[in-house]
């Protein structure tokens, strides 16, 4: 039996291939090898999945300054970047990771016009003036399903508000910081049936972890690793969420560790206080 070469290869099989790939490699490297090749890598099936997470976007990094000579640009921005990646996608995307940093409120925009099909959805990291934004962009994506965020932002309960009153599908959240009382009643009022929580590494007291615990009854999974708020070995949290299928508590505490030694940080800096 003669073996094909791979540029001889059927579309369809080289877009599923393809479909596996990083954007590293879809962007250097694939469409550069043959015509065949670059056909089959603007498919939007290979662009569904958008992780800039997975590369360097740092203006002189390795991948920056390849893509600024491949593409024939002055410099490079993620935006060049993004836009490339949701011209190619033809609004098919379903799942978008934003670099944490470096990730302007245009460019979420403009992810909140092209992407009507997002289901995943990882937020950057963004300034106060900027996360007030955030809920009538959410509005936006109708069949959002999970959303991960680096820090809770200032408009916290005002975003699950609105994924309760307009992503019907929405059914799995990931937020780290000060999760307070008002923040639970949130959940408990507008996600009651969320089957996913991720509150690692997040200050929660325990009154708040029971609001949740008491209000959420569809919760399959819920992880509370290294937070500050509650004695993780607590008889009453444990016994409310025996009934969670998938329920981790690692490294929880009631209080902060105490440094008593102060620590030379150099350049006549001392850090000295409470630590994770």
């Amino acid at each position: 039996m003669e073996s094909k070469r791979w540029e001889e290869m059927e579309k369809d099989c080289l877009v599923k291939v393809f479909m596996r790939l990083g954007l590293d490699d879809l962007t250097l490297t694939v469409p550069f090898v043959c015509k065949s090749w670059l056909a089959v890598a603007v498919d939007p099936l290979c662009w569904q999945k958008l992780d800039f997470r997975q590369i360097d976007v740092l203006p002189w990094s390795s991948f920056s300054k390849q893509f600024s000579i491949f593409y024939s640009l002055p410099y490079f921005s993620f935006s060049h970047l993004l836009r490339l990646c949701l011209k190619r996608s033809c609004s098919s995307v379903t799942e978008l990771r934003f670099p944490l940093k470096h990730t302007s409120l245009e460019e979420l925009v403009l992810a909140s016009i092209e992407c009507p099909k997002l289901k995943v959805l990882a937020l950057p990291i963004l300034s106060p003036s900027e996360e007030v934004h955030l809920p009538k962009l959410i509005n936006k994506w109708k069949h959002l399903q999970k959303l991960e965020m680096e820090s809770k932002p200032n408009s916290f309960t005002e975003m699950v508000k609105t994924i309760g009153m307009h992503c019907g599908e929405f059914c799995g959240l990931t937020v780290s910081g000060t999760i307070g009382s008002e923040d639970a009643l949130a959940i408990v009022d507008h996600l009651p049936n969320i089957h996913c929580l991720d509150f690692s590494r997040s200050f929660l007291v325990k009154e708040g972890l029971l609001t949740i615990l008491n209000g959420c009854k569809g919760l399959e999974r819920l992880n509370v690793d290294d937070c500050v708020g509650f004695d993780g070995e607590d008889r009453e949290v444990l016994a409310m969420a025996s009934a969670i299928k998938d329920f981790s508590n690692k490294r929880c505490r009631l209080n902060y560790e105490h440094v008593d030694e102060e620590c030379d940080l150099g350049s006549g800096y001392y850090f000295c206080g409470f630590v994770f």
